[in-house]
């Protein structure tokens, strides 16, 4: 979906888009379309039985024949004055949806009304979203027919600065969302890092730790997960340097399991394809390192990620295994399907250990326990600083990316200690499950305020959503360019 800016409505518009107010008011740019097409808008909402200008309501109208384009969509606000940014974002998004279903090609939205049409316009280009790598044929009636918007505006200058930041926060939820999309055979730890290193391009300094300089730094955890798959593991570090020298860095860790069957502790086979996206964590690092240095955002900011396989071979890893971390301490491995933990500890003790960063968070899909919890709504929060929690709520609250704030503490620490080693990497059987995870990497980030996002309900919808098609969303993007943005480049 192209996106362009003209000053009045171009000839081969097929569709053009306005907007009303609960009450059947028009705004003004509404008004003028309602003029040239002879009172017709007016009419319809007149006789329409269901539309009323509720906020999210879509009315349908035939253009006249006097007009260049087929169709006229009304699109209710409701209580236009309570509007925010992701309020529009989802507006456009409903919108996006009725035109593909409608087959509308070219867009046409006039502005002169008080509709953020860059935040609009925004959502319809996040919901857009299509994976089609794979596809050899697709048919006619499934394809998205939305090709250009035209923002009719006098003011495209303003508007074109705007939108092109939109666009760079859209990219890099593209990039996540294709990332986790990508099957395992294609998207292996080394091609995942290969990926990565495209980021230069942009200006991020990517370097890559293969097993042999892992194994001499003692990443025994993150090497075990792997030392299954013929698949070489591998630790990604992307750092954007947008502040100054003296300026602090956010460092920000993610889980890159490409594929999870469970190794030894073998998952059920139904359902086993989905874990090809269990890599969501660093996608969404990796989509964040994009969007913040095309957009040059001013800040100092750190993405590592930790890409492995767990597989089941001669090699594995088995459950009773004790390995021995970058830091030091030692793991009882009790469930070797409880193996993102084992990856993430070492990736967030090297991170602690060499950026040095003011503020360390960390993303995975580690547990099917927060799901339980929370469902596919909102993604588990665990923290040990108040100040970042409230930040990362305040971001989530604003992008739609919502979060929960879950529990910490020592009595659930103890769960996870080890008989014969210095922890274990489960707690009780069924029993605060996501926990026990966010507790065991808890002690690998020392004093550095942390978070960790379990992102394992969110990273991917089984159906549609307003912002996103089902699949890969992108979890975690825009929440967390929300946040640099709030916080480091105020």
């Amino acid at each position: 979906m192209r996106v362009e800016f003209a000053p009045s409505i171009p000839d081969d518009i097929d569709t053009i888009v306005v907007a009303t107010e609960e009450d059947g008011k028009l705004f003004a740019s509404a008004e003028a379309i309602d003029r040239a097409a002879g009172g017709a808008i007016s009419r319809a909402m007149q006789v329409s039985a269901r539309f009323s200008g509720k906020k999210g309501q879509i009315l349908d109208i035939v253009a006249p024949e006097t007009m260049d384009a087929s169709h006229i969509v009304v699109v209710g606000t409701g209580d236009y004055a309570t509007f925010t940014p992701l309020d529009r974002q989802n507006l456009g998004g409903g919108t996006y949806r009725h035109l593909d279903r409608l087959g509308a090609r070219n867009v046409a939205i006039p502005t002169g009304h008080p509709l953020d049409v860059c935040e609009f316009v925004h959502g319809m280009m996040l919901r857009s979203y299509r994976f089609d790598s794979y596809r050899t044929v697709v048919k006619e009636d499934a394809r998205p027919t939305v090709d250009r918007v035209t923002v009719v505006t006098q003011e495209a200058t303003a508007s074109e600065e705007k939108a092109a930041r939109l666009k760079c926060v859209a990219d890099g939820v593209f990039l996540t969302r294709d990332l986790v999309s990508e099957p395992a055979n294609t998207l292996h730890p080394e091609e995942f890092a290969r990926r990565a290193t495209a980021l230069r391009d942009l200006g991020v300094d990517v370097t890559v730790l293969g097993e042999a300089e892992m194994a001499e730094l003692g990443m025994g955890a993150l090497l075990g997960v792997g030392q299954g798959s013929e698949r070489e593991s591998q630790l990604v570090v992307m750092r954007w340097k947008g502040a100054g020298d003296d300026d602090p860095w956010l460092a920000v860790v993610g889980k890159g399991v490409c594929f999870d069957t469970g190794g030894i502790s073998l998952k059920p086979g139904s359902g086993m394809e989905d874990m090809k996206f269990d890599m969501a964590g660093a996608g969404c690092v990796t989509g964040l390192m994009h969007t913040l240095a095309s957009r040059a955002a001013r800040a100092n900011v750190a993405g590592v990620i930790g890409c492995v396989e767990n597989m089941p071979s001669h090699n594995a890893q088995r459950p009773g295994d004790v390995v021995k971390t970058m830091s030091g301490q030692t793991i009882e491995v009790i469930n070797t399907d409880a193996e993102g933990r084992l990856v993430l500890a070492d990736a967030l003790y090297w991170t602690v250990q060499n950026i040095k960063p003011d503020q360390v968070i960390d993303l995975a899909t580690l547990t099917g326990a927060i799901i339980i919890a929370l469902g596919t709504y909102r993604a588990g929060l665990f923290s040990n600083d108040d100040d970042l929690s409230r930040t990362l709520e305040a971001a989530g609250q604003a992008t739609g990316e919502e979060l929960w704030r879950m529990p910490l503490g020592e009595r659930y620490s103890e769960d996870i200690n080890s008989d014969i080693a210095d922890m274990k990497n489960v707690g009780k059987k069924r029993e605060a499950g996501s926990t026990a995870g966010a507790v065991l990497l808890q002690r690998f980030v020392g004093d550095t305020p942390w978070a960790h996002l379990d992102i394992a309900g969110t990273a991917w919808a089984h159906s549609d959503e307003v912002l996103a098609p089902r699949g890969a969303t992108g979890f975690g993007v825009r929440l967390l360019v929300r946040f640099v943005a709030d916080t480091r480049e105020t």
